[in-house]
């Protein structure tokens, strides 16, 4: 593995028995359009992949539901055997219909199936990390996270996952969740934008639980704002990047997945979470959200 010319944005966090970097990737843009089917570029979407773990990267973030199968096949086909620094994480709870949808899938007898199912097509005998996706496309919905994730505990004490963490969720699911078994990570909607999980963020800070924001830059829509803007131009960055830079000044708890098809693209995101916010950067950022 390449040495990284300077140390990824962030450093790194403890998530469970593992030191993964902060600065991570997120796997779904892998995919083609909508999450749907292979990508355009194959060759270029294992190029991504191979330059994420020759910089440094050593956490990534699937699911067998991306394609369906084809981000995990994806990451198979470029780094399998796995370096030992890598920490992959995958989710369960959801499927996907022909028209693209998400419906939920999270009797005993599916989730089962998709961890098998990402067991298989990641090429691996244990998982690193299953998060028990809850809510729905359209958020978090407040329902009882018991039966699902007791299932996967099952499948824990079977050996075939490492460490279980929650996602979409509320944060009485949260509190549910960690009165059945530890968890390592929540993973929510969250950015400049989108805080609704600012008390959330804190606490699970103090507790040494790692929080993953999804859609850490807007999602499928880019985040916008004029004070995002103005602070970007001040700066002589993009958006973006601000974007990810307050991310990673926000808690020290924050893991980063931003998602990209582009190795370019990479690279922009790793050298702008990098920028330093100062105090009155993070004043004018932090109004926007609230």
């Amino acid at each position: 593995m390449n040495t990284p010319s300077a140390p990824l944005p962030g450093g790194t966090w403890t998530l469970g028995d593992s030191s993964v970097t902060r600065f991570g990737y997120g796997a779904m843009q892998l995919a083609g359009p909508w999450v749907m089917g292979p990508p355009a570029d194959h060759d270029g979407a294992l190029a991504v992949l191979r330059t994420a773990v020759n910089l440094g990267i050593t956490h990534i973030d699937t699911s067998d539901a991306y394609g369906p199968r084809v981000t995990n096949e994806l990451i198979r086909e470029a780094l399998h055997p796995y370096p030992e620094p890598l920490f992959i994480a995958t989710k369960v709870g959801a499927t996907r219909d022909a028209q693209g949808g998400w419906p939920t899938a999270r009797r005993p007898e599916d989730l089962r199936k998709q961890v098998h199912e990402n067991l298989e097509s990641l090429g691996v005998e244990t998982l690193d990390l299953v998060n028990m996706r809850m809510g729905d496309a359209q958020g978090p919905r407040p329902c009882s996270i018991t039966e699902a994730f007791e299932t996967l505990v099952d499948l824990q004490n079977e050996g075939l996952i490492r460490h279980l963490g929650v996602s979409n969720v509320t944060a009485e699911q949260v509190a549910e969740a960690r009165g059945i078994a530890p968890i390592v990570c929540v993973q929510n909607m969250y950015n400049l934008a989108h805080r609704h999980d600012d008390d959330l963020v804190d606490h699970l800070a103090a507790d040494g639980i790692a929080y993953v924001p999804f859609f850490p830059l807007g999602g499928f829509t880019p985040l916008q704002s004029e004070a995002l803007s103005q602070v970007a131009n001040r700066l002589g960055a993009t958006p973006m990047s601000i974007a990810l830079a307050w991310l990673v000044q926000r808690s020290p708890n924050i893991l980063l997945i931003p998602g990209t098809s582009s190795t370019a693209h990479l690279y922009e995101n790793i050298a702008g979470a990098r920028l330093s916010l100062a105090d009155e950067d993070l004043g004018e950022l932090n109004s926007i959200g609230r």
